[in-house]
């Protein structure tokens, strides 16, 4: 049932793309939905242990395999390509802009789908590239001056990223011959000491904390989600980045580059410094997408400080964190397009008192900013709970006291974002202000369900969901 998840958004492709343009125009956001939610519905039945063997196995040999993180991940990316369709349901103007819209996200759903479903370095690479080409156009979407700056930076750091790991791959081929995540992960447990492999090992890490927007490579991160289009932000920020990045280095730091104690060292150290400098810099910001683009930035540091960590709870708690921040950090995107189509404006400083004439808006923001500051029983709570227990049972103390105090911070800047939006009186202009439409009420509404619900479900959830999900690591 794996080929199917590359083969429906292709399908939907080619038929939104056949001559009859003017009805497949009206049809797009249809076909978007229709395709997320199968997906959500073939991912849940799979967890279930109902999913049918793929029959279409035999016809395409494209070497995909799936595990639990396999399935995290894709059910993550069901979730945050729906919400993405519904916001730009509301937001983007024209049917022609929609329609390639919608092409667009399709299209980076393939990349991504592919990149967690593939075992291969140089597949890897490919899948990726697709998602950030999409990513490319969907930043520069509207062609305004800041959108191409953004995009511009985007494809400058990207493009660098990829000779990083175009490089490390002829590398590892050249040692190993193979570029299969088992050949190269028993040559880099037998070639301790190659400066080979240490430099592929180091340009292939470096170009996914590039792809990642991880301290010290961020500089594109910011610029390219306050520019896109306000559901493209929602894609980018909720699971396109954390793909083509964050994914593929849980994958490889624990198939590829397992217990390597300078890599968990590097790791420690990026985790670190991104969450602190995330935080400190989203304090410092008037506009609600920026503030929330540095907000990402510290939150993907306490993923980054779990696969530093390296034991099984911290991997675990890795992954969890990482679907959680696909959940909260969309939904605080969803909220930030509902703010920016109904009052014209992200400048916090130009806003106030949106909370009474968008009671749903107000709601929502409220407990996705809760769960990103890590307040029980919110999904967040748990998943940065598990990561700081195991920093801590790792000796790691001053690490697990950073995470912390870190949360602190967080909780700090997003009160202080949520009183200059919402909290207060109503700012000058607002006056005929009214809540968001149909679509990004639902969108902001499923995902503020999924949080609270996995909040509320973590103790059933730790023995039955989380735990099984450290089997990959077998």
């Amino acid at each position: 049932m794996l080929s199917p998840f590359l083969l429906m958004p292709l399908l939907a492709i080619v038929l939104l793309n056949l001559p009859m343009r003017s009805i497949t125009q009206k049809l797009s956001f249809l076909f978007g939905v229709m395709i997320s939610l199968w997906q959500i519905l073939v991912v849940i039945m799979m967890a279930m242990g109902r999913g049918s063997v793929d029959a279409l196995a035999k016809y395409f040999s494209l070497g995909l395999t799936c595990d639990n993180l396999t399935l995290v991940l894709l059910l993550s990316i069901g979730i945050v390509t729906l919400t993405t369709i519904l916001v730009g349901m509301q937001t983007i103007g024209s049917e022609k802009q929609r329609f390639s819209f919608v092409n667009l996200v399709l299209v980076a759903m393939i990349g991504m789908n592919g990149t967690v479903m593939l075992a291969d370095l140089f597949s890897l690479y490919i899948f990726i590239e697709v998602t950030a080409v999409a990513s490319f156009i969907l930043i520069a979407f509207h062609r305004d001056t800041n959108a191409l700056e953004g995009a511009f930076k985007y494809i400058i750091l990207s493009a660098t990223a990829t000779i990083m790991m175009l490089l490390s791959i002829a590398i590892m081929l050249l040692v190993v011959g193979d570029t299969s995540f088992a050949a190269a992960g028993s040559a880099v447990k037998q070639s301790q000491g190659n400066p080979l492999v240490i430099a592929a090992i180091g340009l292939f890490i470096c170009g996914l904390l590039i792809k990642g927007g991880v301290v010290p490579f961020h500089g594109w991160l910011p610029g390219a989600y306050s520019a896109a289009p306000a559901a493209a932000s929602v894609l980018l920020a909720g699971i396109a980045t954390k793909t083509s990045g964050i994914y593929a280095l849980i994958r490889l730091t624990t198939s590829v580059f397992a217990n390597n104690e300078s890599v968990n060292h590097i790791l420690l150290l990026a985790g670190v410094i991104s969450i602190l400098v995330g935080a400190f810099a989203a304090m410092g910001q008037s506009d609600f997408k920026r503030m929330l683009a540095y907000s990402s930035i510290s939150q993907v540091g306490y993923i980054i400080l779990a696969l530093g960590c390296g034991t099984n709870l911290a991997i675990i708690g890795a992954v969890f964190h990482l679907f959680n921040h696909s959940i909260f950090k969309s939904l605080l995107f969803v909220n930030s397009a509902a703010v920016e189509k109904q009052s014209g404006t992200t400048d916090m400083n130009k806003l106030g008192g949106l909370g009474t004439k968008m009671p749903v808006t107000n709601a929502t923001s409220l407990i996705a900013f809760l769960s990103t500051a890590g307040v029980p029983p919110l999904a967040g709570f748990w998943s940065k709970l598990i990561i700081v227990i195991a920093l801590w049972q790792n000796g790691l103390h001053a690490y697990a006291s950073i995470a912390v105090l870190a949360s602190v911070l967080t909780l700090a800047y997003l009160l202080m974002m949520q009183r200059k939006v919402f909290f207060g009186k109503l700012a000058g202009g607002l006056t005929n202000v009214k809540e968001a439409g149909l679509g990004i009420t639902v969108a902001a509404s499923i995902l503020a369900v999924i949080t609270v619900g996995v909040g509320v479900a973590f103790p059933w959830m730790f023995n039955s969901v989380l735990m099984p999900i450290s089997s990959f690591l077998k």
